[in-house]
Formats: structure tokens, sequence, C-alpha cells
């Protein structure tokens, strides 16, 4: 008794689906009359380049040698917390995204490679660029070290 009410539902849900599916296939190359009106009386719009000006323009991740952002407080991975290999430094890091590998730079200008680090990382704790730089000196100068 189960296993025929079950066929009819399925026979009826695929009945409504088939009227459906026919009545938006009938609809689909309708226009209303109102959007037609509205087509022959429009002017066609200006055709303009979409681009930003040469000034407002942002370079791509690939046009660009590498990223940086300052990191001030303490860098902790995988529940140890980070210090300069060189001279113990563990805040105030400069960390660089260049050629899919992440480094560290402290206040002392030494520099050490973390392969704990990723772009993917780097890219989701990374907040928008204020500026692009046509040297490292000069990024350097502009975040301060």
């Amino acid at each position: 008794m189960f296993h025929r009410m079950r066929r009819r539902r399925k026979a009826e849900i695929g009945e409504m689906q088939h009227r459906r599916f026919a009545t938006r296939a009938r609809r689909e190359g309708q226009v209303p009359p109102e959007v037609q009106r509205m087509q022959a009386t429009a002017e066609p719009a200006p055709v303009m380049d979409d681009f930003l000006p040469p000034g407002l323009r942002v370079p791509s991740h690939d046009q660009l040698d590498g990223r940086m952002m300052p990191w001030t407080q303490p860098l902790v991975l995988n529940g140890e917390m980070v210090a300069c290999a060189a001279c113990g430094a563990y805040r105030d890091w400069l960390i660089l995204s260049t050629r899919d590998q992440i480094w560290l730079r402290c206040r002392a200008d030494h520099q050490q490679r973390e392969t704990r680090l990723d772009t993917a990382w780097y890219n989701r704790n990374a907040g928008p660029a204020d500026a692009t730089h046509a040297t490292f000196e000069d990024c350097l100068r502009h975040l301060g070290h």
C-alpha cells in the first residue's frame, strides 16, 4: 500500500516538474511590452574606456617583486614565539612576501626565512596596500625601518 502511495507521489512530482520546465521554456523568448517600448526609445550608451586612469591603477601581484607589512606584536607560530636568530628580537617585524616565500626582518635589519608561513597566510593577514615603491629601500623608509 505504501509503495503505491510513493509511486503516485513520484509521478505527481515528476508531472509538476515537467509543467514547470514547459512553462519556463515558453517564457524564455518572451519580452514584456514595456521593455520593448523602452528598448525602442532608448539611446545607445556612449562607448567609454572602462579602465581607471593610469594614475589610479594598482599593480597586480605578478607586476610586483614583493610585498611587505609591519607586524608589531610578537609572532606566535605553533605555540612558539618567533625570535630573530641573530639578535633575539621577538616583536616589531617586517613581514616580506616574495616569490612564494615569507621572510621576517627585525629592527636591526636581520632577515630570516620563515618556512612555517606561506603566501596564503600573508594574504589573510595583510591589509590593503597603501603605497607602491620603486625600490626596497624606499619601502623600508615608508614603513619606518
